[in-house]
């Protein structure tokens, strides 16, 4: 295939594949649609003149708490569970259907219906509007219509987003900052006591972050959870002493409630047990007189369910019943039973015939259900205020709140076969590039590629695959490093000579002669003494990759997991940890300082050296720095970290992250001046090399300082495999110069047929090192912990270099 064509074939097989993801999305994440309008009560419903039970409600949101966080015997909610034993608070497991985020949990709980999935990506843009129930009916919508005092929210700024101008005074904080487990909760806090002495509002909206960073940060087991629970169960003694004591709270009802749970990692966004179980409580002094004493603490359960499951959609039609608003017409949610009065039930079931007459046929089960119902209700008249058979509404309800939920699981087929086709068509155009190059892969390299791709597709059918992923690239890729061990034990290792040592680079061929020798002595540089053969280095190199397989447990089924070498050896042994990290630190030193004086100013004077490790050194700093105030159990005890940080303590993250950044852009800066990328392939090569160098200390700053040691175990298994062929070619070259030179002196026109056997095969040729990439980039990422669950999104060093937390604008 001519160069020209292969070129072409590739840039349409990437534009092919960009519009076959967006197509394909379209119809996975379908819109769904909702009722626009506040519901309002039937002109022929018959409203009851007494009082509701409530006419104030605080709304307290504790992010990612689990249900054991409050009902099991290990938790430090003492004076919650005593309200449970003594009968003022009513316990439930809330199960939060995925994806288990902030913003569409919230969406189920206040407006009861069930969210769609692009909420899970319209959570993480904080200046997203589109994702606003303003106009959609919701228990606050409703609360907020009737007029009964004002509503105030306190807490995640999400409320804000999803309900702007709805609340009277606010005061919103990211939820982004998960390396505050104090401020962001001291900031709510510190509203609580005023607002309760306040009689002018009807909903306080609390939404606390804290228990949701330190999950994130150190799991559900973390040092600082206990604390964080005791601190939550405070604030819970603090608003029922205020409910008993202030007399505009009398007929206050407090829930308390977790948007999401979190699993044994400490993060969410799946459906394991531990994500989608979340406590839920309602806690009113009223109670005591209806609901009888329950045991608690619980027996802590694998499966997190403590007392009876109830939806989280549940809780919009619940409010509605015990604070007397119509139900909001986008509701899935079925009344908790404990709170339905029969009346109400019929009253719904009208209102439902009404909103969808004929909508079932009538053989459907949802009518077979409903025809009795109906049938009793004309039998009794309408006056009636009762129906009998409890059991025949429950089952109704339920029913229609299972085929009403999953209309949010319609995908458009069409979009979703006019994208896989379109996906299909660009892999062909690339496989077709990748077999009919000007090289074309040998049957080996052919096979094992398309053995890839078909094996990596079917194990895409199955949800246990995809949420173990990671075992299908670590055990392919070590595969494949175990081939290419075997294809290089094919070479001999005969005599070295002298001329070994100005061997071009496998990845910098195109590199001049005296460039490419510097750049070889660089990746050698910290064993100069060592050559090991292609099997030493692959063996080598597949010793580091199963070592950062083993770094951390990823995927569904062992995550969390203590047997892994980050959880039971580097966090145990922090000076081990930062040994590797200062080394990691160096290594990249030293690259960039050998490029700065050899590459760019052609000088060998330590003063030109030197400006690089001031860069390296600016980042080691700031994630040091940040490591102390972000993980302080990592470096408090390590010795050699003493004086830098006695240095550096106190001295504002912020100022050290940009001044790392600076030098970064200056680094890159550089690297664009004098490596001239647009000038031919050689200087192309130079500058990527210099970037992939560059991006990597960027990076390093962007991960937690536990994982900064696969950063060293990839650098040094690239500097073990470059070379190897070229180190294979003058070795086979030294044999045959050795060879022909006898051969001459007995027959020098025998030196034509002696050259054309000294051409051995490569190991690694290109079509090799584009398998080999693939594997690596796979592996790589699931070595730093992540996996196919957005629970696994690492945000603790989402906001370095901005100074504030209240919101991204007031960055600038």
């Amino acid at each position: 295939m001519p160069a020209a064509q292969r070129v072409a074939s590739i840039i349409l097989a990437n534009i092919l594949l960009v519009i076959s993801i967006a197509i394909f999305a379209a119809g996975f994440f379908p819109y769904k649609a909702f009722i626009p309008g506040l519901a309002t009560w039937q002109p022929d419903s018959r409203r009851t003149s007494s009082r509701p039970p409530f006419d104030k409600v605080v709304f307290m949101v504790v992010d990612a708490l689990r249900s054991d966080f409050v009902y099991s015997n290990t938790s430090n909610f003492h004076f919650t569970q005593s309200l449970i034993r003594d009968g003022a608070a009513i316990p439930f497991t809330g199960h939060a259907s995925p994806p288990t985020i902030t913003m569409p949990r919230v969406k189920a709980i206040t407006t009861g219906s069930v969210p769609s999935f692009v909420d899970l990506v319209l959570n993480f843009a904080e200046s997203d509007t589109t994702s606003t129930l303003a106009t959609q009916d919701s228990w606050l919508a409703q609360l907020r219509a009737k007029k009964t005092g004002k509503l105030v929210m306190y807490g995640d700024d999400t409320w804000l987003r999803l309900f702007p101008g709805f609340f009277d005074r606010e005061d919103g904080t990211t939820s982004f900052f998960v390396s505050d487990f104090t401020e962001v909760d001291n900031n709510v806090t510190r509203n609580v006591g005023p607002e309760l002495k306040n009689s002018d509002w009807s909903v306080m909206t609390l939404h606390y972050l804290g228990l949701d960073h330190i999950g994130h940060k150190t799991g559900p087991r973390g040092p600082n959870m206990p604390a964080k629970q005791a601190e939550m169960d405070g604030i819970v003694q603090e608003i029922y002493e205020a409910m008993k004591a202030e007399k505009h709270l009398n007929s206050a009802l407090l829930v308390l409630l977790g948007d999401h749970g979190m699993n044994e990692g400490g993060n969410h966004g799946a459906n394991s047990a531990g994500e989608v179980s979340t406590a839920l409580t309602f806690i009113s002094p009223k109670f005591k007189a209806v609901a009888g004493s329950r045991d608690c603490p619980a027996t802590a359960r694998d499966d997190f369910q403590f007392y009876q499951t109830v939806e989280q959609s549940d809780i919009a039609p619940s409010l509605a019943a015990l604070m007397d608003f119509p139900v909001p017409k986008n509701n899935l949610g079925v009344i908790i039973h404990r709170y339905c009065s029969y009346g109400k039930g019929l009253k719904t079931g009208s209102i439902f015939s009404t909103k969808m007459p004929g909508k079932y046929g009538t053989s459907s089960e949802e009518r077979s259900l409903w025809n009795p119902l109906a049938a009793q209700a004309r039998a009794q008249g309408t006056a009636s205020t009762r129906i009998e058979d409890e059991k025949a509404v429950q089952n109704f309800l339920y029913e229609a709140q299972s085929v009403l939920s999953g209309t949010a699981s319609n995908y458009d087929t069409t979009k979703l076969l006019v994208g896989s086709a379109l996906a299909l068509l660009s892999f062909v155009l690339a496989g077709t590039t990748f077999y009919l190059s000007a090289t074309p892969p040998s049957a080996l390299t052919a096979s094992i590629f398309a053995l890839l791709t078909g094996l990596y597709a079917v194990t895409m059918f199955a949800s246990s695959y995809v949420e173990e992923e990671h075992q299908f690239w670590y055990w392919y890729s070590g595969f494949y490093i175990l081939l290419l061990f075997f294809k290089a034990s094919r070479f001999t290792n005969p005599l070295r000579s002298a001329s070994s040592s100005s061997k071009t680079p496998l990845l910098q061929p195109t590199l001049n002669q005296k460039s490419a020798k510097s750049m070889s002595k660089q990746r050698r540089s910290l064993f100069p003494s060592l050559d090991p053969s292609p099997r030493a280095r692959l063996a080598l190199f597949l010793l580091l990759t199963s070592l950062t397989k083993r770094l951390r447990q990823t995927g569904q089924k062992h995550s969390g997991s203590p047997h892994d070498l980050l959880t039971s050896l580097l966090q145990p042994n922090p000076t081990l940890l930062w040994i590797l990290i200062l080394a990691t630190y160096t290594l990249y030193s030293r690259r960039l300082s050998s490029r700065a004086s050899v590459r760019w100013l052609k000088s060998t004077s330590p003063t030109i050296g030197a400006i690089p490790v001031l860069v390296v050194m600016s980042t080691l700093v700031f994630k040091v720095a940040f490591t102390a105030a972000d993980a302080p159990e990592l470096v408090d005890d390590v010795i050699v970290l003493k004086p830098l940080l006695a240095l550096v303590r106190g001295y504002p993250l912020v100022k050290l992250a940009r001044l790392a950044f600076v030098g970064l852009a200056q680094m890159l800066g550089c690297a664009i001046w004098y490596e001239k990328p647009w000038a031919g392939r050689a200087e192309l090569t130079g500058f990527v090399e210099a970037l992939s160098e560059i991006g990597g200390l960027a990076l390093m700053m962007q991960t937690r300082a536990s994982y900064l040691v696969v950063y060293l175990a990839w650098e040094l298994g690239v500097g073990l495999l470059l070379n190897m062929d070229a180190q294979q070619v003058h070795r086979k070259e030294d044999v045959n110069t050795s060879k022909q030179n006898s051969v001459q002196q007995s027959s020098p026109s025998s030196t034509t047929t002696s050259r054309s056997l000294t051409t051995p095969a490569p190991v690694l040729g290109p079509h090799e090192i584009t398998v080999l990439s693939i594997l690596l980039q796979q592996s790589s990422f699931f070595a730093l912990g992540g996996t196919n669950a957005i629970s696994t999104v690492d945000l603790s060093n989402a906001y370095n270099a901005l100074p504030a937390t209240m919101s991204p604008s007031s960055a600038y």
